[in-house]
């Protein structure tokens, strides 16, 4: 299957000495806000009833699967791209980025290395969150979850793959990456731990250090 990346991938040049993939939602950015904006308006323009608090507890998994408590089945694809068309105009302004965010991509850049994002969103509405932010990284692909997220860590031959959700365990496992799980999102520190990260931190603010060590002559990672 063919990765969907971003424009700017089209340029890169080959992989660095390593490479990092990030999640976006609760890892990299707090997206509740503007999720729940999104969802709120889509309930006020159909009619349908959608519990937007609940929906943004849960975030992980793609939208349409969200959708799909709300809609009958036969509605849910155009609902998502209705959806993503109101995400533009209501959810990037308000979402702001996680502690931390800015300087975990740096710290990857001022190591020799690459930075990705690999996440479940609509990969055109995920660069204009990185966009008004100013994350900067050198690749993203939207509209993979969980194991599927291994595709591209694979292709792009990540070997560290920080994420928020039990789903983005799963994705580095498969991968073969080493797994970094920030309790950040809707799972709490020991789910992450029991579906198998192998580092638990508290936020993005100490992913440096981590990286760092991860990094040293001599440790498994280097």
């Amino acid at each position: 299957m063919s990765l969907s990346t971003s424009p700017r991938s089209a340029d890169l040049e080959p992989a660095p000495g390593f490479t990092v993939g990030f999640d976006l939602d609760m890892t990299l950015i707090d997206s509740r806000p503007g999720i729940r904006r999104t969802y709120l308006a889509l309930a006020e323009e159909t009619g349908v009833f959608i519990d937007a608090d609940l929906a943004v507890s849960r975030l992980g998994p793609p939208m349409a699967e969200e959708l799909a408590n709300w809609f009958p089945a036969e509605l849910v694809p155009a609902m998502a791209d209705r959806y993503r068309e109101l995400y533009v105009e209501l959810a990037v302004e308000p979402t702001p980025a996680l502690p931390g965010a800015a300087d975990a991509i740096e710290a990857v850049r001022r190591l020799g290395g690459r930075s990705m994002v690999v996440t479940a969103k609509y990969g055109p509405n995920a660069q204009l969150h990185l966009d008004h932010l100013g994350l900067k990284t050198d690749l993203l692909v939207g509209s993979l979850w969980a194991e599927g997220k291994a595709e591209a860590l694979r292709e792009h031959a990540a070997g560290v793959y920080v994420g928020d959700h039990i789903g983005d365990v799963r994705g580095a496992r498969a991968a073969g990456a080493v797994s970094v799980a920030v309790a950040t999102g809707p799972c709490p520190a020991e789910e992450l731990r029991e579906a198998g990260a192998d580092v638990v931190l508290t936020d993005l603010t100490a992913f440096p250090d981590w990286l760092a060590a991860h990094r040293a002559p001599g440790a498994s990672g280097a």
